[in-house]
């Protein structure tokens, strides 16, 4: 099995070429196509694949740690990834052994894997705007999304559709087609270059052995997405922390109320220092906590995808994804404020000179507040206190949308 240093020195130098250019295409929104296709043809994207079959063969927890040092290169870029990189995962436990072998081989060639889920508007909770029609063999796809992240960049997109029986599947429609129109229409102030705007399908044609149900989906997925922002986090606090120390070392000019006649010597300053030095170290260790976690699910679910260990093994499964989303769920709330907290005491340290827009240092906070945005986490601290407190299972999929409100009819007043 390759070791978790033979993965760092493999992508050390890609790793370094992307954090070299990481403010420019900040500062002028360039997206960073070369350095998402130079990690694909360095295998970036087939780092959990057996090597039997092509791969590196990492565990959860080697790829975590991947991915928390190409986020301190660019947020971006990890996040960029995260669709791949659980579409890799339902590859690995998938029980539809064709697919599975059929995925394997183009994942070891390189394909890369976009992702394709939300849909914005006045869709219904629950139901998907996107169908799929199928006729014979092949099949059609037709509709829009949104936050489609990493597709941009991608040979493929793991698109979420729905029959007309009302059935939902997972399509990996081909990208390069005419029926495909891709925009680079996200809006939001943070990780602006991760593509994620829309996406329109206009009849795109996908073979049916490229389409499975919705419901055969790995059952950890929710925590395993979850690991990928976490991961982006403990990346930027990472990157918060180099700025933090660099700037403060060569910082000159100092304050005549502040506590010492050098910054670097100032003990207030070495304080706001430190406090994203813990944040750092605890961004690190949480993600480390929940990968192990997934990594556990991964074997359970790989066990009773070889049917081993009968009822017993479907039960230890069915723990260990509460378990991972549970961890998934206690590691976001507490990343989720301390890192653009961490992003924010950056400014402390460093006075007004650090706000200049030359120096970049608001990607930070603007890309971490963006990465605690996603799936909310004052719902999954109430998911967490309801186990807490009630044993409650946490839910495994979550679904956005309207809830169309029936008239109830009332009694006229007499």
């Amino acid at each position: 099995m390759t070791t978790t240093k033979q993965l760092h020195d493999h992508f050390a130098s890609v790793f370094a070429s992307i954090a070299a250019g990481a403010v420019e295409r900040e500062r002028e929104r360039a997206l960073p196509v070369a350095e998402v296709r130079a990690l694909a043809e360095a295998g970036f994207g087939r780092v959990r694949l057996p090597e039997a079959a092509g791969g590196f063969g990492a565990t959860v927890p080697q790829l975590a740690a991947l991915l928390v040092e190409l986020a301190a290169a660019d947020s971006n870029v990890a996040q960029i990834w995260r669709g791949h990189i659980a579409f890799v995962e339902d590859v690995l436990v998938s029980r539809h052994s064709d697919f599975r072998a059929r995925w394997l081989a183009r994942l070891a060639e390189g394909a890369v894997v976009g992702n394709a889920w939300s849909e914005i508007g006045s869709v219904e909770r629950g139901q998907l705007g996107t169908k799929i029609d199928f006729v014979g063999d092949a099949a059609s796809v037709t509709g829009e999304k949104f936050y489609m992240t990493g597709s941009i960049y991608a040979d493929y997109s793991d698109t979420t559709v729905q029959a007309d029986d009302g059935t939902q599947y997972i399509a990996v429609v081909p990208l390069d087609q005419d029926s495909v129109t891709i925009s680079d229409d996200w809006d939001g102030f943070g990780q602006q270059l991760t593509g994620t705007g829309t996406i329109v399908y206009s009849g795109a044609a996908v073979e049916r052995a490229d389409v499975i149900p919705f419901d055969d989906r790995f059952a950890y997925q929710t925590a395993f997405y979850q690991l990928v922002l976490l991961a982006t986090h403990a990346g930027i606090a990472r990157t918060v922390l180099r700025d933090a120390s660099s700037a403060v070392a060569a910082r000159e000019r100092t304050y005549s109320h502040g506590n010492a006649d050098r910054v670097r010597d100032d003990p207030q300053i070495l304080q706001a220092v430190g406090e994203i030095g813990a944040t750092s170290f605890a961004a690190d260790a949480l993600v480390q906590r929940v990968a192990e976690s997934i990594e556990h699910a991964y074997q359970t679910a790989a066990a009773v995808r070889g049917g081993l260990g009968g009822d017993d093994s479907v039960a230890a499964a069915q723990a260990a994804v509460v378990a991972s989303e549970l961890d998934s769920a206690r590691a976001q709330v507490t990343l989720s404020r301390l890192v653009p907290e961490a992003a924010t005491r950056l400014f402390d340290a460093l006075g007004a000179s650090g706000v200049r827009a030359s120096a970049a240092h608001d990607r930070h906070w603007r890309n971490a507040r963006t990465v605690a945005s996603h799936n909310p986490w004052l719902y999954k601290a109430r998911t967490v206190g309801d186990f807490e407190v009630s044993g409650t299972e946490p839910a495994y999929q979550w679904v956005i949308g309207t809830v169309t409100r029936q008239a109830t009819a009332t009694a006229p007043v007499s």
